[in-house]
């Protein structure tokens, strides 16, 4: 894909899912240890004395390796919750029980890390050997000014972050103290305002106890999908080129321009919410989106389908007549991962084979669909197989120099970095030294979220996933999961349900600065009063209707976790809900009707 868009496109438009959830890790691991991805395998969990899981609900998000982690709470490790809402594992998983649930309020998040990371330095409880050895003196130097400040005490963030600070010196001692404490963490850290931010405070504090660079500690991102990591891997964002190399520097530029015959710009494109509003401004002309779905995944619906309608060719590549389909002018169908060759590379960096054990029913696989387009457009691609995109991969990526379909098939999987001084891969990273040499400290400055709640919009919705469907649901909805789950309910707790009259089942109207839906309503005390909480599985709730324009100061990741809203009890559906019905019914009518006539 961005091999099609820089070389065949003649521009650095490239963007992917990624940005709207991982983005923060890739921005804020790369500057303060050397480089975009976790630092351990899943395995590594069980050798934890301590696991602290940040904004993340892994038995529903991530529920395979959440069984591993589950048996390693179970055989006696600590575990530390810090998460708005009170998830399964902290206290209604057979036999295990937080030790600590920081239930901050949304948006504080760094207040929290700061808070933690001054009492374990106002404590003397720091790994001063490993950061005399291992980090920058001068950044360390700087940010131990920063974070001995009084402001960033548990008793000076305690109005702002709702955590008693006994509780919070309590949770920071317990880290500090054991052998070996990881961190996993998911979009709760990264859909935020200050998500990068948040992930260098999570890397300051690893570097602060001495817990990278061997088993059983870490910095662990839960990534969002199963493929997420490879594609920033691959270079799908319009400032880097695979491996994470800006597209500015000359000699990573020389390299792509010399194998691909062609021009690379050196100036970053556009990622997704620049290229909708240059839609809408009219500047913006076409789109080819291959497996994502932005007219239900991202943040602002109305605005990303007025995006969509302003564009002259929208072509959409993908399983099924996804939302985003809706508004295609071209829909190539795609194939699945049991029809095509290539690979997924996960959270731990691992890479392993997608391997086709079937013709593909639309006649071609992904890539091939791709390279034919290229083709069309006056670029040549001449691929015959998938292995061999591996191959020059690896002639490309230094991280990936010792990758190849030949040594995947032998060793059954690889985590990158793979190259000649890790012929086999590297299971757990920076265990001498950083990739960037030295780590490095970053001030970690609170700054509060513009989303502010007021009068108008007196609550804060928050969001998250549920274990019965994959992501916008759009292959799991087509499952019988939807026995399970058929319709995405709004969490309330009981004080704010009885303030408004609010009983379970209700119909309520969610209200924000950017639009409205309505869902039907489940009360609960798992969310805190003045917090409120959806799914965005089915694209009828609408969720993303409401979720505002905010985002990440670094990445332009979206701000997801904190929207203000209104909830009232109404009768009927929202006029964004009822203009959807209509539209959707029409297009699926539009697509019945076209097969009837092909047929």
């Amino acid at each position: 894909m961005q091999k099609i868009v820089r070389a065949g496109f003649g521009n650095n438009n490239i963007d992917t899912c990624a940005r709207v959830c991982h983005s923060p890790t890739g921005y804020g691991l790369k500057q303060t240890i050397g480089e975009s991805a976790g630092t351990q395998n899943f395995d590594s969990v069980m050798e934890s004395d301590v696991i602290m899981i940040v904004g993340a609900n892994p038995t529903d998000g991530h529920p395979v390796f959440a069984s591993q982690m589950k048996k390693r709470l179970r055989q006696g490790a600590k575990l530390i919750v810090i998460d708005p809402r009170e998830i399964d594992l902290v206290d209604n998983t057979p036999h295990i029980k937080a030790d600590y649930h920081l239930k901050l309020q949304p948006g504080t998040n760094v207040a929290i890390i700061n808070s933690i990371a001054h009492v374990i330095v106002e404590e003397g409880l720091s790994d001063q050997g490993f950061v005399k050895e291992r980090c920058e003196d001068e950044s360390f130097k700087i940010w131990l000014n920063f974070i001995k400040d009084p402001k960033n005490s548990p008793e000076s963030t305690e109005a702002e972050t709702g955590i008693p600070a006994d509780l919070l010196r309590n949770a920071a001692r317990l880290f500090a103290n054991e052998k070996n404490g990881s961190i996993y963490y998911g979009l709760g850290v990264t859909e935020h305002s200050q998500g990068s931010t948040m992930v260098m405070g999570i890397a300051n504090l690893a570097m602060v106890t001495g817990n990278v660079g061997r088993e059983g500690v870490g910095i662990n991102p839960l990534r969002g999908q199963n493929n997420v990591q490879g594609s920033c891997d691959m270079g799908s964002f319009p400032h880097e080129l695979p491996g994470y190399r800006h597209v500015s520097d000359l000699a990573t530029r020389a390299l792509f321009e010399s194998a691909w015959n062609t021009k690379i710009d050196d100036e970053p494109g556009l990622r997704i919410p620049n290229m909708l509003d240059e839609a809408i401004s009219g500047k913006f002309k076409s789109l080819y989106c291959e497996g994502e779905d932005i007219a239900q995944s991202d943040p602002d619906t109305q605005h990303v389908t007025h995006a969509l309608e302003s564009m002259e060719c929208v072509i959409v590549q993908d399983l099924f007549l996804n939302e985003t389909a809706m508004y295609a002018h071209v829909f190539f169908p795609g194939s699945s991962f049991l029809e095509k060759n290539g690979t997924f590379t996960n959270a731990e960096r691992r890479i392993s084979r997608v391997r086709k054990v079937m013709a593909p029913k639309n006649g071609y696989e992904d890539w091939e669909i791709t390279q034919m387009l290229s083709n069309a457009l006056g670029y040549p691609m001449k691929y015959k197989h998938a292995s061999e995109i591996m191959d020059e991969v690896a002639q490309l990526t230094p991280t990936f120099k010792g990758v190849s379909y030949e040594k995947l098939d032998k060793l059954g999987s690889i985590q990158w970095p793979c190259n000649d001084e890790h012929p086999e891969g590297t299971p757990t990273m920076h265990v001498d030294e950083f990739v960037r040499g030295k780590g490095k400290f970053f001030i970690t400055e609170y700054v509060p979220t513009a989303e502010k709640v007021n009068n108008k919009f007196p609550l804060i919705m928050t969001t998250g996933r549920i274990l019965a469907h994959y992501n916008v649901g759009a292959q799991t909805r087509r499952t019988k999961n939807t026995v399970w789950h058929d319709e995405d309910l709004i969490e309330i707790h009981p004080h704010d349900a009885e303030e408004r009259g609010i009983n379970e089942g209700d119909w309520v109207g969610i209200n924000s600065r950017s639009g409205d839906t309505v869902l039907r309503v489940k009360i609960t005390s798992r969310v805190q009063p003045g917090v409120v909480y959806t799914t965005f599985h089915h694209p009828v709730s609408g969720a993303n209707v409401i979720t505002t324009d905010n985002s990440d100061w670094a990445t332009n990741c979206p701000e997801f976790k904190v929207t203000a809203v209104q909830v009232t009890k109404v009768a009927q559906p929202s006029n964004w809900q009822s203009k959807y019905q209509k539209f959707s019914e029409k297009q699926i009518d539009f697509v019945k009707n076209g097969e009837e006539k092909v047929n």
